[in-house]
């Protein structure tokens, strides 16, 4: 079932309110002339549902690709929602911290070093809204801009498909970048996203999924009992403004050694470096490819203990970025009116790594005119 609407009647947004913002400089992130956003775009702001037949449904929003809530049974068949987020559009925008709850960022997701990279022959310069770093496509990534949504269907199942142009120099990167991303949710309660890209110049692309996950259910405590599976072998050790140094670095013996499941908070107050870069997990792990389905390998599984949900993860990218919610604090309080506190959720982010523009020994992120980006992440939601 596939229904259009914003909750509470918020489906239209109101851009006078947005453009009084821009000037009273609300943003944690001025906006200046250059980024060209155009606020009459949000009146076209919209929620949609895809629910299927047991009644368990994610929805999503136009408004960064946004996924505002994913709604799942627990071991008794109880339904709660387990992505973390808002009911209103005006407190996506206004967030402090801008913490990404489940939009699509881009064009470049994650990290890119000093906010430059070369490319043919040219160095080209991007904001740096991470200390001294690029981050999840800059000022105005995918995630602020507003979608062009169209009800579809895969595989005679409903879908929406969300698309966006980003022109040629739109934050820094070359190139017109025709975007799309496709969101299906199954009878077996999987969320399939699909991602595809064309190009007419080569350009950096890392599309990712930024949901904040807490299988317990958003608000309802850390997910530091959460007991995490990640098929990985190595991980891509940071430097101090979690850049990643280059090495592939083994797991084993190491607080990063999730290969068997693992209670989250069990390893991330140990004394290590790496950790300390992080002010917990937030690093890059690269994916083994020895357990496939199809052409997707398994990347993740999370278990929570009290409720028996279970999420996993297979994609075709070849890494995920595990965050375990280092930066929440309490102050951003969310749909069910509970805050948001330290470690209350985490995200696992399929993608390519970080600063692969710049490294050349990573896979390529580089998409060329002719080439087309295609990738595909499914999420798997169950309990026992």
């Amino acid at each position: 079932m596939f229904v259009a609407s914003w909750r509470d009647g918020m489906n239209r947004f109101n851009a006078k309110w947005f453009a009084g913002l821009l000037m009273l400089g609300c943003l944690a992130n001025p906006i200046t002339a250059q980024d060209q956003m155009q606020v009459e775009d949000f009146d076209s702001i919209e929620l949609y549902t895809l629910e299927n037949q047991s009644g368990a449904k994610v929805q999503i929003t136009n408004f960064g690709a946004i996924v505002t809530s994913i709604v799942v049974p627990d071991r008794d068949g109880k339904l709660g929602d387990v992505a973390l987020g808002y009911d209103s559009v005006e407190s996506y925008i206004n967030a402090v911290d801008k913490p990404y709850f489940g939009a699509i960022v881009g064009r470049y997701g994650n990290r890119i070093a000093n906010g430059e990279f070369s490319l043919n022959g040219e160095t080209y310069s991007l904001a740096t809204n991470n200390g001294p770093n690029h981050l999840h496509g800059g000022v105005i990534g995918f995630d602020k801009v507003v979608w062009d949504a169209e009800p579809t269907a895969v595989n005679g199942k409903p879908a929406l498909k969300m698309t966006y142009l980003a022109k040629d120099g739109e934050e820094g990167y070359p190139g017109n970048l025709q975007v799309a991303v496709t969101y299906q949710w199954t009878d077996e309660n999987k969320l399939i996203v699909r991602y595809e890209a064309t190009t007419d110049k080569a350009t950096p692309v890392n599309l990712t999924q930024h949901t904040y996950f807490n299988l317990a259910g958003e608000g309802n405590g850390t997910i530091l009992d959460h007991e995490l599976m990640l098929n990985a072998s190595k991980f891509t050790p940071v430097d101090s403004t979690l850049i990643p140094t280059g090495e592939l670095r083994n797991v084993e013996g190491t607080p990063f050694d999730f290969r068997k499941a693992k209670a989250i908070g069990r390893d991330v107050g140990m004394e290590n470096e790496q950790l300390e870069f992080g002010l917990g997990y937030d690093h890059n792990f690269v994916l083994d490819s020895s357990d496939k389905e199809g052409d997707l390998t398994l990347a993740a599984r999370v278990f929570e203990p009290t409720t028996g949900r279970t999420m996993e993860i297979h994609t075709s990218e070849p890494g995920i970025q595990f965050y375990c919610g280092n930066f929440l604090d309490g102050r951003l309080v969310g749909k069910s009116g509970k805050s948001y506190v330290h470690r209350g959720g985490f995200c696992l982010e399929t993608q390519h790594y970080p600063d692969s523009p710049n490294q050349s020994t990573f896979p390529s992120a580089i998409l060329k005119p002719g080439d087309k980006y295609d990738t595909t992440t499914v999420f798997h939601f169950s309990a026992k």
